[in-house]
């Protein structure tokens, strides 16, 4: 008879927190009703808590829980990503019955259809879509919470350098002899430049149980809290309307996570006041080595107090 080394006791009698694989890719296909499937290679993370007893996990039965999830979501007509988690973490939960905790994350790429803002020149947009499940055992009872967003790069135009050019500008013009009010016409009539910065917005939801959010908003809403969308292919044309655009709505990375926490309250106004939302944005800096930095993790209860705080 086999000896099961992981079912032996370590040396060291220490419980893990979190052990399993990552950089797990497999092909997934997700049918829509009335719609092309949506065809993705995801990656995989899986992690099932490790007791003090226990030497190891049995590592493989992990990918052949994906596989065989997998194999079934292909048979049914609509199966959400973060559907596939929680799947995943009910069978992880069978397949290594010391577990207490088991975690599912998985992103992809995901391509979408685009049209330059002018020339409406079409190519593909690339952005990442993303969903995570994790179940806590208790008493032999399983509670399981999931979750979905998107990743999205956009433009932003850094408000303070812009400020410092355009009084700058004020002060030589007034000293080359212009008016006040040419002046303010000039100002009004010309962008005035500053640095730029490539921003990566995250918006992750907590999916509550019997409600539905389309990943398409999540999208949606991170494009328009930044100063202005990129796009893969662009003229002429379309590079001055995407450089003016930004510079006329210049944002700290903070008023982007702002503006994605007042988006998201607004959009999904139906999910309750226990649900939670984590928003955070990157702006990686082009004058600067280091990158700028903004996150807020809450319910969608605490933001619609703090919301309603504001507008009075």
């Amino acid at each position: 008879m086999k000896c099961d080394i992981q079912a032996t006791e370590p040396d060291i009698k220490v419980p893990l927190t979190r052990v399993g694989v990552t950089n797990l890719k497999k092909l997934v296909k997700i049918k829509r009703k009335n719609k092309r499937p949506i065809i993705l290679l995801p990656t995989f993370e899986v992690f099932v808590d490790l007791p003090s007893f226990q030497k190891g996990v049995h590592m493989s039965r992990s990918p052949e829980v994906i596989e065989e999830i997998i194999e079934n979501a292909v048979e049914k007509d609509v199966y959400e990503m973060e559907t596939i988690c929680e799947e995943i973490v009910k069978k992880l939960f069978e397949k290594h019955e010391y577990a207490t905790r088991t975690e599912v994350f998985m992103v992809s790429d995901f391509v979408l259809e685009e049209k330059s803002p002018v020339s409406k020149k079409q190519s593909q947009e690339v952005c990442k879509i993303m969903a995570k499940a994790y179940g806590v055992k208790e008493n032999d009872k399983i509670k399981i919470k999931k979750l979905v967003g998107a990743e999205v790069v956009g433009i932003t135009a850094c408000p303070c350098a812009q400020n410092l050019l355009k009084e700058k500008s004020i002060e030589n013009l007034k000293k080359q002899g212009f008016s006040d009010e040419e002046i303010e016409k000039i100002m009004d009539s010309v962008v005035i430049a500053t640095h730029n910065q490539r921003g990566i917005g995250t918006i992750l939801i907590e999916v509550p149980e019997g409600y539905n959010i389309e990943i398409m908003k999540i999208i949606d809403i991170i494009k328009k809290s930044m100063s202005g969308e990129v796009y893969e292919l662009l003229k002429r044309s379309d590079e001055a309307y995407v450089v003016e655009t930004a510079h006329r709505n210049p944002k700290f990375v903070e008023d982007c996570a702002r503006e994605m926490i007042k988006r998201v309250v607004e959009t999904f106004d139906y999910l309750p006041d226990e649900a939670r939302v984590l928003v955070r944005q990157v702006n990686q800096e082009s004058i600067h080595r280091h990158d700028a930095f903004a996150e807020r993790c809450a319910t969608f209860g605490e933001l619609r107090k703090e919301l309603d705080i504001r507008e009075d």
